[in-house]
């Protein structure tokens, strides 16, 4: 019995492996070259939000002595040394150190009958902070800095006192001075700990999970798991499958490749397996938009002619339709496949052709419906943060459905047609697909010097980032306007519901 039941697990093992890592369609590297980047421009951030740092009055007594301060302002801070960097699994750690702080604060103090008011300039000197931010995955599937560990310290404090009591105020220096030293590094954490959990998380809102591409299908770019981090990599397991509006929780499963990033030279990489394009092939084949028609002065002139040529004995046992305009529709019939090898990436496209006559007012008259097997080869490229595809005929063949001697009566069609899907139907489709998609980035960073390189199964773009807009104009741009306070109604206002009756 127990031989069985550790047979029937060795079976079930490699199933049960699968189902719990699911590979992404996307995968999105960042680099330690790319940390240096957000590094820059996470400093000009820290350094706003240090500056708008709210301290709380200090006032007591010493004998007769009554003081006061108040109105204490950051007027300029001085970040020595800073570092951030990876920290397995899950971690950024982000420290300064031997920093400075520039203060100036509002005196009063009050000794017997003489009342003395004015301004102090003060240091802070040897400021230490110390941040870890732990990065996961949110219930949506967004990325989030889900916790943050910080700690603060200032090493010494310094403040210039002028005026008729400075000799007082220097007196009392020791209590003014530990107590405002006191007060800031409490401040500090918390101010970073709201810049991290409520503005950052803000600004990593702005990446795409689950929208829609055009009017006819949708991307899902949730992650799978939580972020991966290593000592010099940040690795993002996105989903990456395209879907119908029409059936938005329609699933496609992935057997592709899963791809592997092992580059390290560039700020960020992103990789899209066979998966990634075959589900947007699938997705618009489940739309029904894979069909294209054309009808009367849309066909070519030339193929006119020669399409009339070819089924001319069909046409003229048709005595009443044969001037009848022709139509021609080509269908997709199955979704179309991505190949994506170290040579290049391709796309096999099988479809029926129909060619018909439409007499005016009478049904219309079928004169052939042939296969079509068509090889694209496809350039994938990116432009800002959309990834694009060009796409181009390679191969092209056409045989009956009916036999083998109306295929070969179909050989003279073969290069015309292949003109027309070269000239006509392909401009068609590369216009759909112009716009692209967009890349999972927060909104104000791009991409810049761009690389494509194949592999086997998937591909990847290596590129270098630039922030095109700062961190405090993302986050003033999504803050919530505040409402308005409604003004007092004249009737009494009727008590609130309980909200565990809700």
């Amino acid at each position: 019995m127990a031989a069985g039941s550790c047979r029937l697990l060795l079976f079930l093992l490699p199933w049960l492996v699968t189902a719990s890592h699911s590979p992404p369609g996307c995968k999105i590297r960042i680099t330690s070259k790319g940390l240096d980047l957000v590094k820059q421009e996470g400093l000009r951030f820290v350094e706003q939000e240090l500056q708008n740092i709210t301290v709380s009055d200090l006032h007591g007594k010493e004998g007769q002595f009554h003081y006061n301060i108040s109105q204490v302002k950051v007027m300029d801070l001085q970040l020595a040394f800073s570092d951030l960097h990876f920290q397995p699994q899950q971690h950024l750690v982000f420290n300064i150190k031997n920093a400075s702080i520039s203060l100036r604060f509002r005196r009063q103090l009050l000794y017997w009958f003489f009342y003395d008011i004015g301004s102090i300039n003060a240091s802070a000197d040897g400021v230490h902070i110390h941040t870890v931010l732990q990065l996961a995955k949110d219930e949506a599937g967004r990325l989030k800095i889900s916790n943050i560990t910080c700690n603060a310290s200032i090493a010494r404090m310094h403040a210039g006192f002028s005026g008729t009591l400075r000799k007082v105020y220097e007196f009392l220096s020791t209590f003014i001075i530990t107590g405002m030293r006191f007060l800031l590094s409490q401040q500090i954490c918390p101010s970073l700990e709201h810049a991290s959990l409520v503005l950052l998380n803000s600004v990593l809102d702005t990446v795409p999970v689950r929208n829609y591409v055009d009017e006819h299908i949708g991307i899902d770019y949730s992650l799978l798991r939580d972020p991966a981090v290593s000592t010099d990599t940040l690795d993002l397991d996105f989903k990456g499958m395209f879907f119908p509006r029409a059936r938005e929780n329609q699933e496609l499963e992935n057997h592709a490749v899963e791809p592997v990033i092992k580059e390290t030279e560039r700020m960020v990489y992103v990789a899209f397996s066979e998966y990634f394009f075959d589900s947007a092939m699938h997705a618009y084949f489940q739309a029904g938009v894979l069909t294209i028609e054309l009808q009367g002065e849309k066909v070519p002139k030339d193929l006119e002619v020669l399409l009339r040529a070819t089924f001319f004995g069909t046409i003229f046992m048709l005595s009443p339709a044969v001037d009848a305009p022709l139509r021609l529709v080509l269908q997709v019939s199955a979704p179309p496949r991505c190949i994506i090898k170290p040579s290049g990436t391709s796309v096999s496209v099988s479809a029926f052709l129909n060619i018909s006559l439409v007499p005016p007012g009478r049904p219309a008259v079928q004169l052939s419906s042939m296969a079509m097997e068509t090889k694209l080869s496809a350039k994938v490229f990116l432009q800002g943060k959309a990834l694009r595809v060009q796409l181009d005929l390679r191969r092209f063949r056409i045989y009956s459905k009916q036999s083998a001697l109306e295929s070969l009566a179909l050989f003279s069609l073969q290069a015309p047609l292949k003109t027309l899907l070269q000239l006509t139907i392909m401009p068609l489709i590369n216009e759909r697909t112009k716009k692209g998609v967009q890349i999972p980035l927060p909104e104000g960073m791009d991409f810049t010097k761009e690389v494509v390189t194949n592999h086997a199964g998937f591909l990847t773009v290596g590129a270098d980032l630039h922030f095109s807009k700062g961190l405090r104009e993302v986050i003033e741009k999504y803050r919530p306007v505040p409402t308005a306070p409604a003004y007092p109604s004249s009737q009494p206002a009727e008590p609130s519901v309980d909200p565990h009756q809700l």
